[in-house]
């Protein structure tokens, strides 16, 4: 038995089409995009798949057990909750949503219809990651008091359209970039909730850049934030598109301990991981053989195995909700020049 799957929006959708094509339990039946172009560039690389440029036209067909949507932001809830109505299962890119509000209603769908609804963060499912969340579940660490986590970008302003207009992004670079290394450090950690949340937001840069384009341009550029979590655990988080680094590309996430530290960080400016493991050893901090692993791409094949499994995927809906209303406190302490106090609600 195969699931079959359709993915909309072939932007970053792309790459969930190369994953469902070599995913020995999907079979990629259906693709769909706006640009007329683009479609039948991805449709010469996969014949086998209908092709659409209107999702409504390829939900009406049938033919489909799950959908990954990789549309523009401010569509993500609109075209899952359709998705999920029509009685498909969801591999929504991150973010959830523009917002919480909208995260909630999608969580919502999936609940009433019985529909999946895994959020695409698949950081966690390379295998540097895999790796460090075995070694800090394993007990390695001890007890956790602080994380930093950060993704940082000298000169990396995606300039296609709707990613620079806050109506269509949601923001700049921490809902983008940060959403990704935020839920790297909490699942790492075992997502403790946040308390309180003291956050700057820097935007003129951009501004800037976006000027000397000709392109509009109202979100920031760069975050940072100070973030208290329950049991005791403080965690820093920096995110820039533009002017955070003289590095082109450079990701790091840490977790520390009383016993040790797991740092997660990318090589040479690319997208392969290396996977860190500090550990107190007769009193001295001793760095275990640093590992390096190649770049994978499990997330599809977890979402498809749920599917035929019928088991909750992860990242779940309530986690991407939970990281909306993260993101939310974060622009909200930035925009008041104060710490502010997270209530929570399960």
């Amino acid at each position: 038995m195969s699931v079959r799957v359709g993915v909309i929006g072939l932007g970053m959708g792309k790459y969930h089409a190369r994953a469902y094509q070599a995913c020995k339990d999907a079979e990629l039946v259906a693709l769909c995009d706006l640009d007329e172009e683009r479609l039948q560039q991805m449709h010469a690389q996969y014949p086998q798949a209908r092709i659409y440029t209107d999702y409504r036209e390829m939900f009406a067909d049938g033919g489909l057990d799950a959908v990954s949507v990789a549309v523009p932001n401010y569509l993500h809830a609109e075209v899952s909750i359709a998705a999920m109505r029509a009685g498909l299962h969801v591999l929504c890119e991150k973010p959830m949503a523009l917002n919480s509000a909208q995260a909630e209603e999608m969580l919502r769908v999936s609940q009433e219809t019985g529909r999946k609804l895994m959020i695409h963060l698949n950081y966690r499912f390379c295998t540097a990651s895999q790796f460090l969340k075995r070694h800090v579940e394993e007990g390695h660490l001890g007890r956790i008091y602080y994380a930093q986590t950060r993704w940082l970008r000298a000169r990396g302003i995606p300039w296609r359209g709707w990613f620079s207009r806050k109506e269509l992004s949601g923001g700049g670079p921490l809902i983008d970039l940060g959403v990704h290394r935020l839920d790297l450090a909490l699942w790492l950690m075992g997502y403790p909730r946040p308390l309180t949340v003291s956050a700057s937001a820097f935007g003129s840069l951009g501004a800037r850049l976006a000027e000397e384009k000709g392109v509009p341009y109202d979100v920031e550029d760069l975050v940072a934030a100070h973030i208290r979590l329950e049991g005791g655990i403080a965690m820093t988080l920096e995110v820039s598109w533009a002017g955070g680094t003289d590095k082109r590309e450079e990701m790091h996430t840490g977790i520390y301990g009383v016993q040790g530290a797991a740092i997660l960080r990318n090589r040479n400016e690319g997208y392969d991981f290396e996977a860190l493991a500090l550990q107190d050893v007769a009193g001295h901090l001793t760095a275990l053989e640093p590992r390096v692993f190649p770049p994978s791409s499990t997330a599809i094949d977890h979402f498809v195995a749920c599917i035929l499994e019928d088991r909750a995927p992860e990242p779940s809906a309530s986690q991407g909700l939970f990281l909306m209303r993260l993101i939310e406190a974060i622009y909200r302490s930035a925009e008041r020049e104060r710490e502010i106090a997270l209530s929570w609600q399960d």
